[in-house]
């Protein structure tokens, strides 16, 4: 293993880190860091793997101008027996990157050449500075000023995390003159922000036969309910043979989540432009505005190479732990589908799932779709069997076969399929715990076990 124009490697926590950040963040690649290896690829180890992780974080927060977070993962792995980290740096969109103490000087500047930092050459910090992105959400003063973040605190606290009083600075939800910028905006408890979740009979926009409409509150709180909403609507197919039944969902969820949350993380929200989620009879359509950030090809875009439009989103939704490592995404759509589902425009990206064929019975027998959501009803094997359950309410049915269709459906998920209060549905949910039907497993950010034994 040997250095490369995207690696690096240290023996130790040193006080060259910032400089070879910043070459990362300024070379439009990013790269990745290595700490307790040798330039050999010799492995040392760390001593106090978790103590350099803070050390880090804490460095980078501070010495590096523009503001770095949300631009950088610190990740803790174990090689050779030994504890190394690795620090995963994306592309940043606010060029040139600098060192706070020296300015966007050449002694402040880097970029990655070949395998190493080197100065930046005062001709190109002057290029990069002219064409900064200055139309950003963090540059955007909101039209409104009177900002609430209760929802946004919650979410935190159920994270593990308290947010301070000066939170706002913190996640940089604040303009240069102490304002609340478009971020800020877009993550209160209110805000003008309308998503919309379209339904049609057919493969056109012809006959629509639903249309939910999220938002206009905390785009997280927005997301989520994006989410669970097409959880439900990812019914399962059933393929029936002479040997056994096979099951599937329309879209694979893994891929259908990550997709869901890059549209509204990458989203370009500058001219008040909201991702769009479409479902129709054969496919899913999930369309993002914003086509690939300056200067990624769609070569690196399909490599996991990782420029991200929303930094303050980006931070913001990997603390909630939405977001796992920085670029991991795209590579885990394409474990699922080909690169032909995604398609490219000067102002949009469109990812273009194809549903899975509808169950036929071997012998070409047309058996129709399994599964399926109307009404609230979801069918299958299942879905019999909870209907044969004669100690259950028919309300407690419904929720039964949502969470037997979604696993990891919220509280808020199956209030907005069965259309009642969340408290109501929290009885339900207990009624259900306590006869043995469900188990919940993880907390807040688990999943639900399904024993239909207990009938």
């Amino acid at each position: 293993m040997t250095e490369t124009n995207r690696i690096e490697y240290k023996r130790e926590l040193s006080d060259g880190l910032e400089k070879e950040v910043i070459a990362f963040l300024n070379y439009r690649e990013g790269g990745i860091i290595y700490i307790g290896i040798d330039k050999e690829g010799n492995t040392f180890g760390l001593a106090d793997a978790d103590g350099d992780q803070l050390k880090i974080k804490d460095r980078l927060k501070n010495n590096i101008r523009p503001s770095a977070l949300g631009l950088f993962d610190i990740v803790s792995e174990e090689r050779d027996g030994k504890n190394i980290l690795k620090i995963i740096v994306a592309s940043g969109p606010e060029k040139p990157y600098h060192l706070k103490k020296y300015g966007m000087s050449e002694k402040g500047c880097f970029i990655r050449l070949g395998s190493a930092a080197e100065p930046m050459p005062q001709k190109m910090i002057d290029e990069l500075f002219a064409k900064r992105t200055r139309n950003s959400i963090s540059k955007i003063k909101a039209g409104r000023q009177d900002l609430s973040f209760s929802q946004l605190k919650i979410y935190y606290e159920e994270s593990g995390h308290t947010l301070g009083k000066a939170f706002a600075k913190n996640l940089e939800l604040l303009a240069e003159d102490g304002a609340f910028n478009y971020a800020g905006y877009l993550l209160a408890d209110k805000n003008n922000t309308s998503i919309k979740v379209a339904k049609y009979s057919g493969k056109t926009r012809i006959d629509l036969i639903e249309s939910n409409e999220y938002g206009h509150e905390c785009l997280v709180k927005a997301t989520k309910q994006v989410i669970d909403k097409i959880a439900v609507e990812n019914r399962t197919n059933t393929k029936i043979t002479a040997k056994e039944r096979q099951q599937a969902n329309l879209w694979n969820p893994i891929a259908l989540r990550e997709a869901i949350i890059n549209a509204f993380v990458h989203n370009d929200y500058t001219n008040e432009i909201t991702p769009k989620f479409e479902i129709f009879a054969d496919r899913i359509e999930i369309t993002s505005a914003g086509g690939l950030p300056e200067g990624l090809s769609k070569q690196e875009f399909f490599e996991g190479f990782s420029v991200p439009r929303n930094k303050e989103l980006m931070r913001i939704f990997k603390d909630l732990e939405l977001v796992e490592q920085l670029g991991s995404g795209i590579p885990r759509i394409l474990e699922h589908y080909g690169k032909e589902s995604f398609g490219f425009s000067d102002n949009f990206l469109r990812m273009t799932f194809t549903a899975k064929e509808t169950a036929v019975e071997e012998g070409g027998q047309i058996g129709g779709v399994i599964g399926g959501l109307k009404g609230g009803q979801i069918g299958g094997q299942k879905d019999a069997e909870i209907d044969d359950i004669k100690k259950l309410t028919h309300r407690q049915k419904e929720v039964l076969k949502l969470i037997a269709s979604d696993n990891r459906i919220t509280r808020s998920g199956i209030s907005e399929v069965l259309h009642i209060n969340e408290s109501a549905i929290q009885k339900h949910l207990n009624n259900l715990k306590d006869a043995g039907f469900i188990e919940r497993v993880g907390g807040t950010r688990g999943y639900w076990e399904v024993n239909l034994d207990k009938n």
